[in-house]
C-alpha cells in the first residue's frame, strides 16, 4: 500500500515515549492525526498534529464520548487495500488511508483499584473508541500496525517501510496478537467490575456480599517456559497473572532457573511461614512441611526444623518469614537444598549462599497480612474448580473444651503451634508439635491412623520428646484409633475439627487417657 502521504492516528492513555515516538514519525514523513488529551499533549510538544474532528469535519460530543467513532476513521482502517472496490469507495467518500494506529486505553484497572472510587468514576472510565479502533486495526494487520504498548516503539521504528509506512508482516501479526491480548484484559477487567454491582432503585451499587463471581476470567501471559513439568514429558510454562507485578513480589539473588516443581514447592513453603508471627523456618518436600520451628534465633529456628526429619530435608525448599543472617545461611549450606525464601537476606549470607552456585535465592516480599488471599484454581478434565484459599484461623479462644481435663499453659502453646502448621500439610494430616515447632509429621496418608503412626515414628527418628507434646488432626477422627497411638506415645494434648459420629467415642478415649481435647468446628483438608 504505497502512498504519497502516510498518516499515524495517535490517541493514548499511556503517554510515556509518544512525543519522541511521534517525532521520529514524522521525520519518517508521516502526519499525525490525533484528538483530545493527546492532541493537547503534541501540540504541546511542538509537534503539529491534525485534529481528527479536521478530518471527520464533525466535532467531538458527548463530553468527549465520541470521537474517532466515524466512517472516515473507520474506514481507513478497515478497508481491504487490494481490492479495487475498497479503493474507490475509499475515494468516493474521501477517505484517505492510514498505516499506523498508537492506541492505549483509558486507565480502568487504575481507576476501579482507589478504594474511594465511585462507580459513576469507574463507568466514565470504560473506553469505547479506543478499543474499537485497536480491533479495527487489529484486524486488518495486513494493511496496517497497531501499537498498544510503548514498548514496541523502537522495533517498529527500526522496521518501518519509507514508503509503505509498514514494517515486516511479521511484526504487523505481532502486534496485533498483542492488540487483541490488550483489549481482553481490558474487557475482562470491565466484565469483572459489573459482576460485582447489583441494582439499588435506580443506581448500580457494589454487591453487599462478596461471592464468588458467575463467570470465573483469567488473563495471564506466558512468563517463562519451563524445562519441564512434574515430568520430563510433561511441558510447562510459568504464566502471569494480569495486574500481578512479580517484578514486585519476587527477586531471584542466585541459581538455575525455577522449574515446575520448585514453584509448586515455593508456594507451600511462603503460605506456611507466613502464617507464622514469631522468627520461623519451615522445610518443605514435595508441597509438605517436613519441618516447622520458631525461635528468636533464625539459626535455631531452622535447625530445630531440619532436625524434624533431616532426611527428607536433603533437597528441600527453605523459607524464613525475616531476614536470613550469614549463620542461617551457613546453616542452610550444611546439607543440599534446591531453594532458600526470605522477606530479605543480608549481604553476608548472600555471599554466603554464593558458594552454592546452583542454590536458588529468592526473596519475596511479605504479604500485608498474615496470609497471601485469593482464590486457588484447580483444572478438571471439562471444567474448572475455583475456591477461596484456605485462610481460615480459629483461634484458641472460640475452641471447644469437650475432654474432662484442661490444658496446662505449655499445652495450649502446642496446641496452637500444631493447629496452626496443620492446614499445610496434605491430607490425612497429622502434626505433633510442642510449643517451638513441630516434632514429628504424619502426611497424605489414605488412613488417618497411618499418618498419626508416621509422625511419631518420625520424631522417634529424629530423637525429639514427644511425651507431653499436643497432636493436631486436619479432620475429626472417624474412630478413637488414632488417639489411643497418639495417648501410647505420650500426648497429652489434641486438637481436631469433630462432627464425626464417633465423637463421643474419640471423647471417652481422650479422657480415658487423661488427654485434654478441643474441638475447633473448622476443617483443613489440603488435597
Amino acid at each position: 500500500m504505497a502512498t504519497q502521504v502516510k498518516r499515524a492516528l495517535i490517541s493514548v492513555s499511556d503517554k510515556a515515549g509518544i512525543e519522541d515516538f511521534a517525532r521520529a514519525l514524522v521525520e519518517k514523513g508521516f502526519e499525525i492525526l490525533s484528538s483530545g488529551g493527546t492532541f493537547r499533549h503534541l501540540q504541546q510538544a511542538g509537534l503539529a498534529p491534525v485534529k481528527v474532528a479536521d478530518v471527520t469535519e464533525f466535532p467531538e460530543i458527548l463530553g468527549g464520548r465520541v470521537k474517532t467513532l466515524h466512517p472516515r476513521i473507520h474506514g481507513a482502517l478497515l478497508a481491504r487495500y487490494e481490492l479495487d472496490a475498497h479503493r474507490q469507495e475509499l475515494a468516493q467518500h474521501g477517505i484517505q488511508p492510514i498505516q499506523v494506529v498508537v492506541v492505549n486505553l483509558y486507565p480502568f484497572a487504575k481507576t476501579i483499584a482507589n478504594p474511594d472510587v465511585t462507580v459513576a468514576d469507574a463507568i466514565e472510565n470504560i473506553d469505547i473508541g479506543g478499543p474499537t479502533m485497536v480491533r479495527a486495526t487489529a484486524k486488518n494487520f495486513k494493511h496496517l500496525s497497531i501499537l498498544t504498548d510503548p514498548a514496541d516503539y523502537g522495533r517498529f521504528l527500526d522496521e518501518v517501510d519509507g514508503e509503505t509506512g509498514l514494517p515486516s508482516l511479521a511484526l504487523r501479526l505481532a502486534l496485533a496478537q498483542k492488540a487483541f491480548q490488550h483489549t481482553f484484559a481490558y474487557d475482562m477487567k470491565i466484565a469483572d467490575y459489573l459482576d460485582g454491582l447489583q441494582a439499588d432503585g435506580d443506581a448500580p451499587v457494589p454487591v453487599s456480599e462478596n461471592e464468588l463471581p458467575p463467570t470465573f476470567r483469567l488473563c495471564a501471559q506466558r512468563e517463562e517456559v519451563l524445562r519441564y513439568g512434574e515430568n520430563p514429558h510433561q511441558r510447562a510454562a510459568f504464566y502471569r497473572v494480569a495486574g500481578a507485578e512479580l517484578a514486585d513480589y519476587l527477586v531471584q539473588h542466585q541459581g538455575k532457573h525455577m522449574s515446575y516443581n520448585n514453584l509448586v514447592d515455593m508456594e507451600a513453603a511462603w503460605r506456611c511461614v507466613c502464617d507464622f508471627a514469631r522468627p520461623t523456618a519451615v522445610v518443605v518436600k514435595h508441597t509438605n512441611p517436613c519441618g516447622v520451628a520458631c525461635h528468636e534465633s533464625l539459626e535455631e529456628a531452622f535447625r530445630r526444623a531440619r532436625q524434624v526429619d533431616a532426611v527428607s530435608a536433603f533437597g528441600g525448599v527453605m523459607a524464613f518469614n525475616r531476614e536470613v543472617d550469614e549463620a542461617t545461611a551457613a546453616a542452610v549450606n550444611e546439607q543440599f537444598a534446591e531453594l532458600v525464601i526470605a522477606p530479605a537476606f543480608s549481604e553476608a549470607a548472600l555471599k554466603k549462599f554464593k558458594r552454592k552456585k546452583n542454590l536458588r535465592v529468592l526473596q519475596i516480599t511479605l504479604p500485608d497480612g498474615k496470609l497471601p488471599h485469593g482464590l486457588e484454581i484447580k483444572r478438571l478434565d471439562h471444567g474448572l474448580l475455583v475456591q477461596d484459599k484456605d485462610n481460615r484461623r480459629v483461634p484458641f479462644s472460640e475452641w471447644r473444651l469437650v475432654s474432662k481435663r484442661q490444658p496446662s499453659d505449655a499445652e495450649r502453646a502446642a496446641l496452637e503451634m500444631a493447629w496452626t502448621i496443620v492446614p499445610h500439610v496434605k491430607s490425612n494430616a497429622i502434626v505433633y508439635a510442642d510449643a517451638n515447632g513441630a516434632v514429628g509429621i504424619g502426611a497424605g496418608q489414605m488412613s488417618r491412623v497411618d499418618s498419626s503412626k508416621i509422625g511419631i515414628s518420625k520424631a522417634a527418628e529424629a530423637e525429639l520428646a514427644i511425651k507431653g507434646c499436643a497432636m493436631a488432626s486436619d479432620a475429626f477422627f472417624p474412630f478413637r484409633d488414632s488417639v489411643d497411638a497418639a495417648a501410647a506415645a505420650g500426648i497429652t494434648a489434641i486438637v481436631e475439627p469433630g462432627g464425626s459420629i464417633r465423637d463421643e467415642e474419640v471423647i471417652a478415649a481422650a479422657d480415658e487417657h487423661g488427654i485434654a481435647l478441643f474441638f475447633t468446628g473448622t476443617r483443613h483438608f489440603k488435597h
